[in-house]
């Protein structure tokens, strides 16, 4: 019989397959992203019904196929289950994980993009730090970590202190991305900053962002 791989990752995508499985999409530390299937997942009592959800961090065992992978066992180390209860924050995350699946390929590395959506997603419960402080640094730090940060347009309209959050963004440690604060109008130009920054390098209809952006008022 085929040994098992392990994989530390999280669950970008769940989808139902037939009457009973599910097809998920695992960003991992040591494969990229891979898609596995999960027979029974649907079933209600299968051990992957709630491992195989969209957020899921922990260790995933697959068996490997030609095509793709059989999930045969998980254990999960955080379920999020915090976003998962907050409505607006769960859209959040779902827009993060969207970025995340559209940015990333099987076996390539990406241990940047998993930390950076890891505690991204754990930045999201911090209620010292504001959702739109959150989503304006990851948005900025996934379009750098993939190489396509064109540098701030407009450049003079911004304040000082916008540019050093920027410039911080830029140069900081994924560990430390979250650890500022600023004020509501460097906010305002950071989302400004962040939201062009998207435009420009993500040509590509995100479900969860039309929800989002209708929900914040963006």
């Amino acid at each position: 019989m085929q040994d098992k791989q392990m994989v530390t990752g999280i669950v970008l995508k769940a989808v139902p397959i037939g009457e009973y499985d599910r097809r998920v999409v695992i960003l991992t530390t040591s494969k990229g992203k891979v898609t596995a299937f999960a027979r029974g997942a649907r079933r209600p009592n299968s051990a992957f019904v709630a491992g195989t959800n969209p957020f899921c961090f922990g260790d995933f065992f697959l068996y490997e196929g030609r095509n793709s992978y059989t999930l045969a066992d998980v254990n999960i180390k955080n379920y999020f289950e915090e976003l998962r209860l907050d409505y607006e924050g769960a859209y959040y995350g779902m827009y993060f994980l969207e970025i995340a699946d559209y940015y990333t390929r099987e076996n390539n590395d990406e241990k940047d993009m998993l930390k950076l959506l890891y505690l991204s997603l754990r930045a999201l419960n911090n209620e010292k730090l504001s959702k739109k402080l959150v989503r304006a640094v990851f948005e900025i730090k996934s379009v750098m970590v993939n190489g396509e940060f064109p540098g701030i347009r407009d450049n003079e309209k911004y304040q000082n202190a916008t540019k050093y959050a920027v410039n911080y963004i830029m140069n900081s440690s994924i560990e430390k991305l979250y650890t500022f604060n600023v004020s509501d109008e460097v906010l305002l130009q950071l989302c400004d900053i962040a939201k062009d920054t998207t435009r420009l390098t993500m040509d590509y209809p995100f479900k969860s962002l039309e929800i989002l952006d209708t929900l914040t008022g963006n």
